[in-house]
């Protein structure tokens, strides 16, 4: 009998990738705080669980070709269709939409949320490697 990991984590395995994919958004967010017409990126959790539970529940996503010259795309609709531009809450003169204490609060936050998808990873593992010791 095999062990398909993806039934065994579930949707976590994805949920940890996101908040990874996500921390560098928002570094990259921080980092270009004082960088004149910089944008503030984010990515929508919620969106990305709900396509990725339904992606789970309906089998993959796949595209019809309908010509031999298109060109095959794993993943299409994934992670990277997420990124939002931040509707700033106060505009500052050279159009630079960064709240540096927002973005902070967002990367805290979004590091606990990475942290307690990994811890929970971690659990499963270990509940994976009893049963395979039959403890």
């Amino acid at each position: 009998m095999s062990i398909s990991f993806d039934k065994a984590l579930g949707i976590h395995e994805q949920a940890l990738a996101f908040r990874a994919q996500r921390a560098e958004v928002l570094a990259n967010n921080i980092a270009n705080a004082d960088t004149p017409n910089y944008k503030a990126r984010d990515m929508d959790f919620s969106a990305v669980l709900a396509a990725q539970a339904d992606k789970s529940k309906n089998g993959t996503f796949a595209l019809n070709t309908t010509n031999t010259k298109h060109i095959e795309v794993d993943g299409v609709g994934g992670m990277d269709g997420t990124l939002l531009y931040r509707t700033p809450s106060q505009p500052s003169l050279d159009q630079n939409t960064v709240d540096g204490q927002v973005e902070t609060a967002n990367y805290a936050e979004n590091s606990v949320g990475f942290q307690a998808s990994f811890t929970f990873l971690n659990n499963k593992f270990k509940g994976l490697m009893s049963a395979l010791r039959g403890e």
